[in-house]
């Protein structure tokens, strides 16, 4: 049976979400007409996040690699749809997105994109964050958060950029580039949008980016100039360390 689509979901210790992320994919799956499997790519899961993802139909991957761009192309590597779109395990996508993909590929017009961001509850501060996010997009174009784009591109471009930080951002724009040199558009869905897990500002506080930014002035400022040590370390911190905390 052909495979239409296949949704890449990384995930370390992702016990207490991805059930809902699958859930989510299963009823956009559901408003889709074609085949999709669902691959999660457990990276170095020490919980029940196998055991989970496998009750619910998903087919389950392994990765040791403390780096987000190598879970992300494990699951692409191993995928038999046409299209490929990640999303990551504690957040979820809105029941037409795999429809809308589709579409938007099959017109012929666009190599790919990403998704509008909108988080799953909202404060005064996770507005600006919502409000940066958009500006951020609409003035680089490079819409991140869901990727998604057909198998044979991401293997031209060879894959998630290999990076800890800001691999979305990097993978963005050698989309939009690639796109550029083959007649077509790098855009963001227009019908649908992530829904962004707040799990990090419900435990840290909504506050929690704009205190980092204030407070690792000095670390943001070295990497700038290529001293990536100190953010190597705050990334580990906030994100390939924090699940095993929580």
């Amino acid at each position: 049976m052909k495979t239409h689509i296949s949704v890449i979901i990384p995930a370390h210790n992702e016990e207490k979400y991805i059930a809902r992320c699958i859930r989510s994919i299963k009823k956009a799956e559901s408003e889709f007409k074609g085949n999709v499997e669902i691959i999660v790519v457990c990276n170095r899961c020490t919980d029940r996040t196998a055991e989970i993802a496998e009750s619910l139909g998903a087919r389950v991957l392994t990765n040791e690699d403390r780096c987000i761009a190598k879970v992300r192309n494990t699951g692409i590597a191993a995928a038999k749809g046409r299209i490929i779109v990640t999303i990551d395990a504690d957040n979820r996508m809105t029941p037409g997105t795999l429809s809308e993909v589709y579409a938007l590929i099959r017109s012929g017009r666009y190599i790919g994109g990403g998704a509008p961001i909108r988080f799953e509850r909202y404060s005064f501060p996770l507005w600006l964050n919502d409000i940066m996010c958009r500006v951020s997009f609409a003035v680089t174009g490079l819409y991140s958060g869901m990727f998604w784009t057909e198998k044979e591109t991401f293997d031209a471009i060879g894959g998630f950029v290999d990076k800890k930080a800001m691999e979305d951002v990097a993978t963005a724009k050698l989309l939009k580039e690639f796109g550029k040199k083959n007649g077509k558009k790098y855009t963001t869905l227009r019908k649908n949008v992530l829904i962004n897990s707040t799990r990090k500002y419900d435990d840290m506080g909504d506050w929690l980016y704009f205190k980092l930014m204030i407070q690792n002035a000095g670390t943001l400022i070295k990497a700038a100039f290529g001293d990536t040590t100190g953010v190597d370390k705050l990334l580990d911190e906030l994100f390939y360390d924090y699940n095993d905390r929580h």
